[in-house]
This record gives structure tokens, sequence and C-alpha cells, in this order.
């Protein structure tokens, strides 16, 4: 089924990376040539793109993922934060705040990406952290060349970023964003990346941590240190698991929405295979799937409540079936918004799989760094937590803002693997994995035809700005006329995407029968595929 402008996907047997910038793909496909397992091409795949993709992801940032084991046993890492003991939402409204700001101290969470890290080296790498982040470390030193990416994620947070020292010596020195090919030198943090290479406890505890902590309470940000010391408290924990179209979807828990992806298969299993691959019906079924999904998670779900076990109780998802049989839905405003991550994949040759998601939140987080030391930190405290009283998301003390990353794995009913992926995107990630999922399981489409496909996103958020505007299906161009009209026909109001141009960037590996491995990575972004013999 490859047409024009679909990139064959890459085939190999002795093990496969995935991700959106080739120096990435490249990090990691070494680690596996050289005989390391996908854990450890993972490793090293996350410290390179700290350097790739700057803007999206980073130390000071959160981290996730799930991994299938040779065994078919699977097992999860969530590396996220809480806000500030002193965070209640009395210290907002005293300061005049309906939301969190976004920008500076008071955005930020405590960064879970370096306990997630370790975490996953503890669960199997065979490789010790510090050899496999030093090639990072080489590339922060000498400079890594500016993609068109990082350029423009610099134009777009220029005004910020102008305001932070550290950020500003790096990425804006002459007032303006560095040219494509502009070598971008990180000493401080190539010194950083190999100090926690070493010693990744050394970010919550000790000589890091306090200098981190001094920085945020300077911003006003009111953090005890304690709460910054429980972010090292990270382990391994049980997936999330579904079932669609005969197969097992893995996914990461709480905070991450995780469960949003096992709502809408729940939702959509039985009908979107049976109504025609990117037909009206198909596309109808899975945008309102998405739109309850993403209902839900506003009624119902905080980091640290049982939201999506109420959510996925079989009586509740047939109830929500038959509604959506009967194109019978609520229409309560959602919150649906864009944001910047990047995600990575790999498979080694005994089977083990890795999906990778790591995040700043928005374009380089809080636009503020620990001096010194070049990390910056996220902003995902205010991207993820709300200032309304009594609901389940809303900000306090030891409680983790909901995030808006997950990652999967397919397996067959006995383990075995089929399919490990993911994608950026802010709340776009569950709509366009629920998408990919159908087009791999449903429809038979290779990864490369899956990640091309035209993607569709259900819209607008909460905003007050918004609120009350009629609902939008966006639908990137490349969808038929017949397609379009039947969902106009079906009451949704379609706003038109130019083609490539509606968000995301998936990566996907598949495995067949025989064990041959079939990746792509999204033409959206600039990434790659690449494979060992």
């Amino acid at each position: 089924m490859t047409g024009p402008g679909i990139r064959p996907a890459t085939l190999a047997t002795g093990g496969m990376v995935s991700t959106s910038h080739p120096a990435a793909s490249l990090a990691g496909v070494q680690v596996l040539a050289a005989g390391g397992n996908a854990i450890d091409a993972t490793l090293a795949m996350a410290a390179m793109t700290w350097l790739t993709l700057p803007g999206q992801c980073g130390i000071g940032g959160d981290a996730f993922a799930v991994v299938r084991e040779p065994d078919g046993r699977v097992w999860t890492v969530n590396g996220s934060g809480y806000g500030p003991d002193g965070g209640t939402p009395d210290f907002y409204a005293a300061q005049g705040f309906s939301s969190i700001p976004l920008d500076g101290a008071l955005a930020v969470a405590v960064p879970g990406a370096p306990a997630a890290l370790a975490a996953l080296a503890a669960g199997g790498a065979t490789r010790p952290l510090d050899e496999l982040w030093e090639p990072a470390a080489r590339r922060a030193e000498t400079g890594l060349a500016c993609s068109a990416r990082t350029a423009g994620d610099v134009a777009a947070a220029l005004s910020a970023i102008a305001h932070d020292g550290d950020l500003r010596a790096v990425y804006a020195p002459a007032g303006a964003p560095p040219h494509v090919g502009t070598r971008l030198p990180q000493p401080e943090l190539a010194a950083t990346i190999r100090r926690l290479g070493r010693d990744p406890r050394g970010f919550y505890h000790g000589e890091f941590a306090e200098r981190a902590v001094a920085a945020l309470r300077a911003g006003g940000a009111p953090f005890s240190g304690d709460e910054w010391a429980a972010g090292w408290d990270v382990g391994a924990e049980a997936p999330v698991s579904g079932r669609y179209a005969g197969a097992v979807l893995h996914q990461t828990p709480l905070p991450t929405p995780g469960w949003m992806v096992l709502q809408q298969a729940a939702l959509c299993d039985g009908v979107v295979g049976f109504s025609g691959w990117m037909g009206a019906d198909a596309i109808d079924r899975m945008a309102r799937a998405a739109r309850v999904a993403f209902q839900d998670r506003f009624a119902l779900c905080g980091a640290d409540n049982s939201g999506p076990a109420e959510v996925l109780a079989p009586a509740r998802l047939a109830a929500q079936r038959r509604d959506l049989d009967a194109r019978r839905e609520s229409r309560a405003p959602v919150d649906v918004r864009a944001g910047d991550t990047t995600s990575t994949v790999a498979v080694d040759a005994d089977g083990r799989a890795v999906s990778f998601i790591h995040s700043l939140a928005f374009t380089f987080g809080a636009k503020l760094t620990v001096p010194g030391t070049g990390v910056v930190l996220n902003n995902r405290l205010g991207r993820g937590a709300y200032l309304i009283a009594g609901h389940p998301n809303e900000v306090a003390p030891r409680r983790k803002p909901l995030h808006t990353l997950n990652a999967w794995i397919v397996t067959d009913e006995a383990g075995g693997l089929r399919h490990v992926g993911n994608t950026p995107g802010g709340d776009g990630q569950v709509q366009w994995n629920m998408q990919v999922l159908s087009h791999l399981l449903d429809h038979g489409l290779d990864p490369a035809e899956a990640v091309s496909a035209p993607r569709f996103t259900v819209f607008p958020g909460s905003d007050a700005d918004v609120i009350g505007r009629p609902d939008e299906l966006r639908v990137e161009h490349g969808l038929p006329d017949d397609t379009l009209r039947g969902l106009e026909r079906a009451g949704h109001r379609l706003v038109a995407q130019p083609p490539l141009g509606g968000g995301g960037s998936v990566q996907v590996v598949s495995v067949d029968d025989r064990g041959v491995l079939c990746g792509a990575a999204d033409p959206r972004q600039e990434g790659i595929a690449l494979g060992v013999d």
C-alpha cells in the first residue's frame, strides 16, 4: 500500500531503533551493533535527544517507558515529580492567579527524567550510564549542529529565552535564533551529563539539588527541598493493559493518560475495523470516542485517584458504546492542547522492546535553567495542574500534575511482541496513538504507511477564549472527498490542515512471524528508523 511520499519501512533482524532525529537514532543503533540491548540503546538515545531536540526534552523534564522482556513480561517506569510543598491553592489565590503561570519558577514541577532513566537502567541495562551517556557529553562539548526544528523552537520562545542568561548564551547570544547548522556547544551541560552518569541520585540530593531549589525559591516558588528529594523515588510499575482487535495493548499508568488510549480502544473495537480504512464512519467513531475520553479526564481524573478504574469499568464502557452507536454524546468542554515532547522506540535481537517518551512540557519548559548546569527546567506544573477548587487534578502538595505523555507496546495473547510505538504531540498523543493502532491492527498497514497516514484531531480546548465555540475536527490533507463529505453529514465541523501538518512524530517498530523487524519514523519531523542485521 506504499504510495507517493511514503518512505519505505526499514527492515532488520538483529535489532532496530527509531527516533525523531538521525543523530539520536544513530546513537541507539550503534549501541545495539556493539552488543547492547534495547534498554541500553534507549538510554543512549535519551541523552542524545537532550542535544538534538533541546526544546522538546531534557534532564529537567519528565520521562516514561514501557518495556517488554524476552519472556513476555511487561513493566513500566514513570518519572514525574511533585510541585512545591508550599504550592497550595491558597498560595496561588493570594497572588491573584486563576491558572498557574507557564514560564518561570512557579511553572516547575520536580523533574522525573533522571530518576526514570536510572530506574530503567536498574531494570536491565548491560552498560553503565556514564558509558552510555559519554557520546552525548562529547557532542555537548563540541556542539551539535542546530536543526530546523530547534531553530524554530528558539524563534517561538525567543522573548522568554532572553530572560534566562544561560539559555540566551547558548541559543540566542546575538539576540536572534541560531541558523540551521550552527554548532551549539554546551560545556556546562556536558559536565552535568557526566556527573549524573556517575551518580543520577545526585540530581535529587546534595549540591545539585540545593542549587536547583535555591534557584526556584529565588524565583518565588515555595519549594521546601523535601519534595525535590522525593523525586528520586521511581521504580518499576505494572502497565495498564487492555485489548483491541485481538491484541493486548500495554500502556503507561497514571499520571499519564495511557488509560485514555485503552478507553478509546474499548469504544472502537469491533467497529472501526469493519468500517473501511479512513472512511467517514471509522473517523467519526474515533473522533467521538476521543471526545468522550477527554470529557472523562476533565471530569474524573487526577494523578492520585481511581478515576481510570471507574472509566474503564466494563458496564460503563458498554453504556458509552451504546451512546456512540446511537451517536448520542455530551458537549462538555474538553482540554485538548498541543505540547512539545520527543520519543524513541527500540527492539533488540532477543525481542526486548522499549517505548520511551520524555518532555519539558512546552517548548523549552519554564524557560528557566539551574544556573551553571545547562539544565533547563520543565513547566509541567503550569501545564498540567488545575486551579479548580475540589477538582481531582487541583494543585496540591505531593500531588503530581496530570500528563499528556504516554507510551505503548502491543503483544499477542501469549505475550509475543507485535508492535512498539509512541508519538509526541500534547493531547494529540492519545488520539494519534489510537489511529496508528487501528492502522496496524485493523488494516495491516506497515509502519511506514501507518506513520504517514493522514491524521485527524478533535478540538477545541477548555481555555476561556474558546469555550462555547463549535467543536472542530481538524483533518490533514489527503482524506478522500467522499470521506470529508460523510464527516460533514455526521455533524463534524471540519478544519483543513496542510499535508503532514497535523502534528506529532510517530515512531513504530513491528515484528512479523519470522522475527523480521519493520520500522519507520514519522515524516512530519526529521527522524529515521535504523536497524542491525
